[in-house]
C-alpha cells in the first residue's frame, strides 16, 4: 500500500535515517552504554532548551508530563488558560486529578495574554498555571515571553508550559523565560515516533514536587531528577526513542538551530502564500499565527473563500497527502496544514502542487 505522506498536525513524517536510528540493537537500560547514550545527549538537549538544569527522557505522550505536573505542583488551585481544544482540556484533566481549578478562556483563534493572567493571579488563589504555547487546533501561537514575564511579580506560582508543537522550530529559552516546566511530545516538530517527551523543570518546581504527598511514581519530578542525575529513568525506557533522539539532536546541530528555525518559518510561509493565493484568510488573530501548521479559515469566521473540505482533504490525498480537516467544533469550517520537523522548501513543492491540483477540480 503506497504511503500517504503526512502533513497533519501530528505525528508528522519520519525520516529513514531516523527510523534506522530508531532499530538500534537493544541495550540494557542500567547498564553503562545507555547511560552513555544519556549523558551524550543530555548537553545538546541543555542546548536546545536554553537551560543548565537536566532535561528529562519520559516514555509517554505529553499528557502523562502535563497530568504529572499537576499532580507535583498544584497544591492549592491551578489557572487553565484556554484557547483551543487542547488547552481547553488541560482544565477537564486538572479536575479530574482532584485539583481545584479555573478557566482562563478566550475564544478560539485568540492568543492568551499576560494581561489576562496577571489580573487572575493578582486575587492570590492560585499556585500554579497551564498554558500551550502553540495550540493545534486552531493555529494560535501565545507570546510565551511576554507572559513568562509575570513570573517575577508570582514567584510563587509555578508556570508549566506546554510546547509540544512549538519546540526546535523556534528558540526557547527555558533559563531566560525563568518558568517552572516546559515540555514537548518528540512526534511534532522533532520528528520523531509519538512515545517519548522531553521536559525539565526548576529548581523552584522540584523542590515544590518534593512536598506533594500523592505525587505519585512514574510521574514524579523528583523521581526523574534524582536518576537523570546518573544518565537514567526512573522506569525502564523506550530505548528505541532515545537511539531516534540521538540521531535527531546530531541533525539538529549539524544544520545549526539558526538554520532550522528559519527554515521553519520559510516553509510555514509557503503554505500561507498558498492559502492567500487562492482566497483564503487564516482563523487565528494577525500576529498570533503558528509557525508549525497553518489554520485555514474555511467559513469559521467572516472573511475569506470557503469550499468543501472533506473534498480538498480527499482531493490532496488521492494524490499522495494527508492535511487535516478541521479540529473540534470548527471541524470543517477550518482546515490544517503542517509543514513541521524535516520538511524544506523543496519537500513542500509537491505538497503546494497537489493543493493547487485539488483546487482546480472544487
Amino acid at each position: 500500500m503506497a504511503h500517504v505522506k503526512l502533513h497533519i498536525p501530528g505525528p508528522v513524517e519520519v525520516s529513514e535515517q531516523t527510523f534506522k536510528a530508531f532499530c538500534s540493537p537493544m541495550i540494557g537500560h542500567r547498564g553503562q552504554g545507555y547511560k552513555d547514550l544519556v549523558a551524550k545527549i543530555q548537553p545538546q538537549l541543555q542546548t536546545l532548551l536554553g537551560t543548565k538544569q537536566l532535561v528529562y527522557l519520559s516514555t509517554s505522550s505529553a499528557w502523562g508530563v502535563m497530568e504529572g505536573a499537576l499532580r507535583n505542583l498544584t497544591q492549592k488551585k491551578v489557572l487553565n488558560c484556554m484557547k483551543g481544544a487542547f488547552s481547553d482540556k488541560w482544565f477537564d484533566v486538572a479536575k479530574r486529578c482532584g485539583k481545584e481549578a479555573e478557566a482562563l478562556q478566550v475564544p478560539w483563534g485568540s492568543p492568551i495574554r499576560a494581561e489576562a493572567i496577571d489580573a487572575r493571579l493578582a486575587t492570590g488563589q492560585f499556585d500554579s498555571l497551564t498554558l500551550i504555547h502553540n495550540e493545534t487546533s486552531t493555529g494560535t501561537m501565545s507570546p510565551v515571553a511576554e507572559i513568562a514575564a509575570l513570573k517575577a511579580k508570582y514567584p510563587d506560582v509555578m508556570f508549566i508550559v506546554d510546547a509540544v508543537s512549538s519546540m526546535t522550530a523556534l528558540p526557547l529559552s527555558f533559563d531566560a523565560l525563568g518558568i517552572d516546566v516546559l515540555l514537548a511530545g518528540t512526534q511534532k516538530a522533532f520528528a520523531l515516533p509519538p512515545g517519548l517527551t522531553v521536559f525539565t523543570c526548576s529548581p523552584a518546581a522540584l523542590a515544590k514536587a518534593a512536598t506533594a504527598k500523592d505525587r505519585g511514581y512514574y510521574f514524579d519530578f523528583v523521581e526523574f531528577e534524582k536518576n537523570a542525575k546518573e544518565n537514567m529513568t526512573p522506569s525502564t525506557p523506550s530505548i528505541s526513542h532515545t537511539y531516534a533522539l540521538a540521531s535527531k539532536l546530531d541533525e539538529f546541530f549539524a544544520e545549526g538551530l539558526t538554520a532550522r528555525y528559519a527554515r521553519h518559518t520559510q516553509t510555514n510561509q509557503l503554505i500561507r502564500d498558498w492559502a492567500a493565493k487562492h482566497g483564503f484568510t487564516l482563523f487565528p488573530e494577525a500576529g498570533f499565527e503558528s509557525i508549525t501548521l497553518n489554520c485555514v479559515n474555511n467559513g469559521a469566521k467572516p472573511g475569506g473563500r470557503i469550499v468543501d473540505a472533506a473534498k480538498l482533504q480527499k482531493l490532496v490525498k488521492e494524490q499522495g497527502f494527508l492535511i487535516d480537516g478541521g479540529y473540534g467544533k470548527i471541524k470543517g469550517t477550518t482546515f490544517r496544514i503542517s509543514n513541521m520537523g524535516d520538511e524544506t522548501p523543496a519537500s513542500m513543492a509537491p505538497l503546494i502542487a497537489a493543493l493547487d491540483g485539488a483546487m482546480a477540480k472544487l
